[in-house]
């Protein structure tokens, strides 16, 4: 398997100070600053690239089990929400809301939901955070 590479350059103090990340290479020169991460400032920051990741993530696990249970996705939208609080003098990663909305012919919702939690316990980055909250939101809808 490849190795995947990211990295981030910071100039500054944390308050003034500036930075850019870049991931791959689709996402490159994503700026951020104490402003995009911790107000309402322009900008990105590290926490929706971990949202990026998870949602990413879970709708590829999720089409596969879909899959190997006989079920063809038509499509599948996941966004997901990271909660960046307040703790023991600085900051930390709460919790994620992970909302899952897809159009799946043929199946049924129980089979849905119970599909939808394995992945989300299967998907690598959901793994990889373990010790992280993260709650599922997940709908069929009805595909036209």
């Amino acid at each position: 398997m490849p190795l995947r590479h990211a990295e981030a350059h910071w100039s500054g103090g944390l308050k003034a100070g500036h930075g850019v990340m870049q991931a791959g290479q689709e996402i490159s020169g994503a700026p951020y600053s104490f402003g995009s991460r911790f107000q309402e400032s322009q900008g990105s920051n590290p926490e929706e690239l971990l949202g990026a990741a998870e949602a990413g993530c879970y709708s590829m696990a999720f089409s596969q089990l879909l899959e190997q249970e006989g079920h063809s996705p038509r499509n599948i939208d996941a966004s997901a929400d990271v909660h960046l609080d307040p703790k023991d003098g600085g900051f930390k990663i709460t919790a994620i809301d992970l909302n899952v909305e897809a159009v799946v012919p043929g199946i049924d919702n129980k089979t849905f939901q119970s599909l939808a939690e394995k992945a989300r316990s299967n998907c690598p980055v959901s793994q990889a955070m373990s010790g992280l909250k993260i709650n599922l939101n997940a709908r069929l809808l009805k595909g036209a």
